[in-house]
């Protein structure tokens, strides 16, 4: 019984050490083969890397480099370049690069256009009614009005501008009435009879007022199409009421001799001076996102200080005055539409 058992375990063992025998041979070939290539100069030696050592040791930028093995340069990079390499500092000031420039807004700034972009100067023409208010209403009624200006823009925000506005106005019905019943209250029965005067039929009459003006200008909202501004001005103002009747006229040509026409004639005159000032609002539209002109629209308040004169139909004084409320302190309010280059 032992010896069987121990032929088995020498059947069992006899391969087991041919086979442990046989990876032995394989290893110490391959280990060989692999100095010989050493030797000959095929393959360098890998540089052994810890991961660990790379993760948590720092990197000290500021610290000179030792040598071009290091970085790992390859032997093409030549001697000058790597010695530059190495004495570059990160924390000189002479190596750092130059410091960033600091930009601000566009500067498109020359004989016509402001830094900001805006254009330094500024036109505008256009017209639109006038409603007197206040005490003015109860003579004047709703009239037209046109208006002519230009000026210097500082920037975007603010500018100045010189301004003419003519404001025309005709006269209430009940105010005709009143005026042709004081001016035929003038004329008397026994004037008539002397032919010294002859009473009127009709009156007509309109009233105007025309001023220059400096008007400071704030822009308080400027978007790609719309814009809002706020607008005051003070200057001169000029009132005028002139008071007609109709009349025939006589035209004679050289040619085609001479012939009639009917035209107003004007038998009373009043004008006043005064200074007024404005203020008000006003809205603009661009008409593309590049273009310059804008319309524009705007409403204001007008104030003009006049001096009162007294009523005096008297003739024993050295003025005449059937019509006191052109000296009177005048209101309106106008609103104007035109277009803004």
């Amino acid at each position: 019984m032992h010896i069987m058992i121990s032929r088995i375990s020498r059947n069992r063992l006899y391969p087991i050490l041919g086979r442990t025998a046989a990876v032995t041979f394989l290893t110490v070939v391959g280990t060989l083969g692999l100095h010989a290539q050493q030797s000959a100069g095929t393959s360098a030696p890998l540089p052994a890397i810890s991961l660990k050592t790379s993760l948590i040791a720092p990197l000290n930028l500021s610290a000179p480099l030792s040598s071009s093995d290091d970085l790992g340069y390859s032997s093409s990079v030549g001697n000058d370049e790597m010695a530059d390499a190495e004495r570059f500092d990160l924390g000189a000031s002479a190596d750092q690069p130059p410091p960033r420039r600091r930009y601000g807004h566009p500067n498109y700034n020359d004989s016509r256009t402001n830094s900001d972009g805006s254009p330094k100067y500024s036109f505008f023409g256009g017209g639109g009614f006038g409603v007197p208010v206040g005490g003015t209403a109860n003579y004047l009624p709703v009239g037209w009005g046109l208006q002519l200006g230009g000026g210097r823009n500082l920037n975007k925000k603010f500018g100045v501008n010189v301004q003419f506005d003519y404001d025309h106005f005709g006269f209430q019905t009940s105010t005709l009435n009143n005026q042709l019943a004081i001016y035929n209250g003038l004329c008397t029965p026994a004037d008539q009879v002397a032919g010294l005067c002859q009473p009127f039929a009709q009156l007509g009459g309109t009233s105007h007022v025309w001023s220059f003006t400096l008007d400071p200008k704030y822009t308080f909202y400027d978007g790609d199409k719309y814009g809002a501004y706020a607008v005051v001005g003070v200057g001169f103002y000029h009132k005028t009421a002139n008071f007609t009747t109709p009349a025939i006229g006589t035209y004679c040509d050289p040619f085609y001799g001479c012939f009639q026409y009917q035209a107003n004639q004007t038998i009373d005159k009043y004008t006043s001076n005064a200074p007024g000032f404005n203020a008000g609002v006003g809205m603009t539209y661009k008409f593309s996102r590049f273009a310059s002109q804008r319309f524009y629209g705007e409403v204001r308040y007008v104030f003009v200080d006049n001096s009162p004169r007294p009523f005096d139909i008297s003739g024993t004084t050295a003025y005449f005055n059937a019509f006191p409320q052109n000296s009177a302190k005048t209101s309106y309010i106008p609103v104007k539409f035109g277009i803004l280059f």
